[in-house]
């Protein structure tokens, strides 16, 4: 027993007895860390699968509304054409050139009953405006009033006007 405590008594034992409790404590917090470490991997490897299957779920999903956008895309441009190619169509048969001209003039001739002093310069004025106003009626609320309402023209309104005359002339 006495020599235990001689080696007790030197200082080199205590600094060995600290350095391997040292060394003891800190091995056992790496592996205390090392089986967190493990344990962690374990937890981050299933969500990450977890989040992959949920990605590729959601990407197919993705995929399939974005393929069925572009169809349906794709029809509407046909459809598109289709109506483009059928409107310039109708719009080339006989008897339409022939009704825009006739309504063009209808409007023209009722504009120069307004305007009568000089017959040929006012003629070709109110032509050009009625062209104009028919090509800015070919949209628009005009062109819906006269599909809804057929007899509906962009005349104006003489009522008042046509009393005063047939007064005058009695």
């Amino acid at each position: 027993m006495e020599t235990l405590l001689d080696v007790l008594a030197n200082s080199f034992t205590w600094g060995l007895i600290i350095g391997l409790g040292l060394v003891f404590f800190v091995w056992r917090s790496g592996a205390k860390d090392k089986k967190f470490l493990k344990t962690e991997l374990v937890r981050v490897k299933e969500e990450n699968g977890e989040l992959q299957s949920h990605l590729n779920t959601q990407l197919k999903i993705n995929a399939k509304g974005n393929e069925l956008l572009q169809n349906q895309l794709d029809e509407f441009r046909e459809q598109n054409e289709t109506l483009r190619v059928n409107l310039n169509a109708i719009q080339q048969k006989p008897g339409k050139v022939e009704l825009r001209r006739l309504e063009i003039m209808e409007t023209a001739i009722s504009v120069l009953r307004e305007q009568a002093p000089g017959f040929a310069p006012a003629w070709e004025k109110a032509l050009r405006e009625a062209e104009d106003d028919y090509v800015a009626a070919e949209g628009g609320l005009k062109k819906l009033m006269r599909k809804v309402v057929p007899s509906f023209r962009s005349t104006p309104d003489r009522g008042g006007k046509v009393e005063e005359i047939e007064d005058k002339s009695e």
